[in-house]
C-alpha cells in the first residue's frame, strides 16, 4: 500500500475538518491565519488522497479513507527517543531481593542490571525473580547475576531506531519491555543504559495518535 506522505499543515487541516467539518476553505484558512488561495494545493492533495471530500456549499469533510496511511505514516517518524521512559538500574553487585526492592519501590516489571562501569550486564524480571522464589531460595543470599538474563541473550533499542521497529522485537521475542542503549564499543558488545520502552509505551502511544496528540511525539 503507498501512503501519503502529508506535510504538518495538511495534518493540520485535516485534523481541523475531522473535529469541525463540514467546513469551508474560507473558515480553514481563519483558522491557520493563512489565504484561502495558500491552501489551495494542501487541500487538493487531501480530497485526491481520500483523506477529504468536498461538496459545493457545504464545505469539507473528514472521510477518513485513509485514516490507516496516516497512521502509519505518523508512527513511521516517531523514534524511540521520543517515547522512552526513564530507566531503572541496579548494581551486578546487589542480591536478588535487593531487585525485588527496587522493583517494587520503582513499579517497574524490569531492571536493568549494570556493571561497575555503568554498562548493562544484564535484565531482571519478574519472572526471574519469581522462579528464583520458587525454588525455595532465600533471595538474600543469591546474587543478582545469578538470576538475570545474560547481555549475550539481551535484544535492546536504540534511540533514533523507530518505534515500529522496536515494538516488532518486543513482539517477535515475547518480551515486556527493551533497554534503549548507546553503543560504547562495538567489537564488545558494550551498552550505556540511556532508557527503556515497555508495552506500556506503545498504548500510550497508540491512545494519543487515537486522540489526535501524535505531535507531541515530534517535538
Amino acid at each position: 500500500m503507498k501512503i501519503i506522505s502529508l506535510s504538518n499543515r495538511q495534518k493540520r487541516i485535516a485534523e481541523i475538518v475531522r473535529l469541525e467539518g463540514p467546513i469551508t476553505g474560507e473558515h480553514i484558512a481563519e483558522r491557520l491565519s493563512v489565504t484561502r488561495a495558500a491552501l489551495r494545493s494542501d487541500l487538493a492533495i487531501l480530497v485526491m488522497g481520500g483523506i477529504l471530500d468536498a461538496r459545493p456549499k457545504v464545505g469539507y469533510f473528514y472521510t477518513g479513507k485513509n485514516t490507516l496511511g496516516m497512521l502509519m505514516e505518523e508512527i513511521s517518524g516517531i523514534c524511540v527517543k521520543d517515547l522512552q521512559s526513564v530507566p531503572v538500574a541496579i548494581s551486578q553487585e546487589k542480591s536478588a531481593y535487593e531487585a525485588v526492592v527496587t522493583m517494587f519501590l520503582e513499579d517497574v516489571g524490569t531492571i536493568f542490571v549494570v556493571d561497575e562501569a555503568g554498562l548493562l550486564a544484564g535484565v531482571v524480571s519478574r519472572k526471574d525473580l519469581l522462579k528464583a522464589a520458587i525454588n525455595n531460595a532465600d533471595l538474600h543470599d543469591i546474587p543478582v547475576v545469578m538470576v538475570m538474563t545474560p547481555l549475550s541473550k539481551i535484544i535492546v533499542a536504540h534511540p533514533e531506531e523507530s518505534v515500529a521497529a522496536a515494538a516488532r522485537k518486543v513482539i517477535d521475542n515475547e518480551i515486556d519491555s527493551l533497554p534503549v542503549v548507546r553503543t560504547v564499543d562495538d567489537g564488545k558488545r558494550s551498552y550505556e543504559v540511556v532508557g527503556r520502552i515497555t508495552k506500556t509505551n506503545f498504548t500510550r502511544l497508540l491512545v494519543d495518535l487515537a486522540e489526535g496528540k501524535g505531535g507531541n511525539y515530534h517535538k
